[in-house]
């Protein structure tokens, strides 16, 4: 049986927004940076170093999903790949130097660590979605049929 009470709609947009958060974070400082003083300043490593936050939003959007048995694979995967690919790119950037400063941030060595960044931001960006999605699907199961 489906549990689609208020703890499963609490634990999916509260875990949605916790994920949501560190994306929609530097985008809302850089605008508003852009207003104040002219310059568009993105920090595109917020999502990585507010990683916690993540983490503990897609563990309350599993908990949601696994209670309304909705969006399991989708949220499992992707919090899945976002461990896999952050700290994959952390090791990249161990390995080729750049985390040390022993080679310069320049060239393929950038290029792949900026890969991994980007595939592990694409990955909490679908954790969200997944949980959109789970919110829509508990609130429309929930509504009486006409």
């Amino acid at each position: 049986m489906e549990k689609k009470n208020g703890l499963t709609k609490f634990l999916a947009i509260a875990g949605s927004v916790l994920v949501w958060f560190p994306i929609l974070a530097p985008v809302v400082l850089a605008f508003t940076s852009l207003i104040a003083n002219g310059k568009f300043l993105l920090d595109y490593l917020m999502p990585a170093e507010l990683f916690p936050s993540i983490l503990l939003g897609g563990a309350l959007l599993i908990w949601a999903a696994i209670r309304a048995r909705r969006r399991r694979k989708l949220i499992g995967w992707s919090i899945a790949s976002a461990v896999v690919f952050l700290f994959g790119a952390q090791g990249l950037a161990v390995l080729t130097g750049l985390a040390s400063g022993e080679n310069a941030a320049t060239g393929w060595r950038i290029a792949v660590v900026f890969g991994g960044l980007m595939l592990f931001i694409l990955s909490v960006i679908v954790i969200g979605v997944g949980g959109v999605l789970l919110i829509r699907d508990l609130y429309k199961a929930s509504q009486p049929a006409v």
